[in-house]
Parts: structure tokens; C-alpha cells; sequence
């Protein structure tokens, strides 16, 4: 019994552990690419300029669920690191529309990269689990995911 609460342990700090490792990995200021250090926040707005090309700071701000104040300054960085072009919207001309510049499409591929080189490290260590394996991993981490955010929500120190 005792090695039965020991492996429940082991996997919570496992769990935690993964968490601060993903945690450290995505907060590292990174080049993608480029000539110019790209943060976190940063290479995520570019990352939604490549998937919605056209898009305004209103749409930008929705997406990414932050107010439009906070999406004008970090288009303002991105913008000084010549990552984005902000041009007057032929349709609209009180907003803009965003788009990537060349440098900014190169940041956009290499983080996708990352990511890819991320998800096949999943993928190599699952490569010969069962898909009842798979099943209950995936229902685990969902699971542990959403009490983990009903416990930050409603935890009170």
C-alpha cells in the first residue's frame, strides 16, 4: 500500500515538476530566428498576425482575451523590432490592419518549429502506449488541468 501512495506522490511532483520545466521553456526570451530577442507575449500576438493576416487590434485583443491597450504596446515593440506592419485599413480607415513583415514571417516559422520539435518529444515518449493508454492520460491531464485552474481561481491565502 505504502509503494501505492508513493508512486501517487511521485506523480504529483512529476506533474509539478513538468509544469515549471514547460513553464521555464516558454518564458525564455528567444531569437526564432531573428536578429531581435522575441517574448513570450510577443512571438504569441505574431503567432495570431500569421493565422488571422488583415486582422485589426480589436480582433487581435479578442483572441488572445487582453484589452486592446495591451495589444497596442506590444504591437508597439514588435513593431519597433520591425516584426509587424500596421497600415490604415482600406475598409475602415479609423483602425489598422496587422500583418507580418518578412522578419516577422521568419519568427512565425521558427516558433512553429519549436513547437513541432516540442510535440514530437510527446510523441516519441508515447510512441508505444496502448490507446487505452493514451485515452486515460489524456482524460488525467484534462482532468488535473481543470481542478489545477478551479484551485488557482478559487483558492484564497
Amino acid at each position: 500500500m505504502d509503494k501505492y501512495i508513493n508512486n501517487k506522490h511521485q506523480i504529483a511532483y512529476n506533474s509539478l515538476e513538468l509544469g515549471f520545466a514547460l513553464t521555464d521553456l516558454d518564458k525564455k526570451t528567444r531569437y526564432f530566428g531573428t536578429d531581435v530577442p522575441i517574448f513570450h507575449s510577443e512571438i504569441h500576438v505574431i503567432k495570431v498576425i500569421a493565422e488571422h493576416p488583415g486582422i485589426h487590434v480589436g480582433g487581435l485583443a479578442d483572441i488572445l482575451g487582453v484589452t486592446k491597450g495591451s495589444v497596442s504596446e506590444i504591437l508597439k515593440k514588435l513593431e519597433r523590432k520591425a516584426l509587424v506592419i500596421k497600415e490604415v485599413d482600406d475598409l475602415n480607415l479609423s483602425r489598422y490592419s496587422l500583418s507580418l513583415s518578412e522578419k516577422g514571417k521568419k519568427a512565425h516559422e521558427n516558433h512553429m518549429l519549436y513547437h513541432s520539435i516540442v510535440n514530437n518529444m510527446v510523441e516519441d515518449e508515447l510512441q508505444n502506449a496502448s490507446e487505452q493508454e493514451l485515452e486515460f492520460l489524456s482524460n488525467f491531464l484534462s482532468n488535473l488541468i481543470n481542478k489545477v485552474k478551479f484551485f488557482n481561481e478559487n483558492f484564497d491565502e
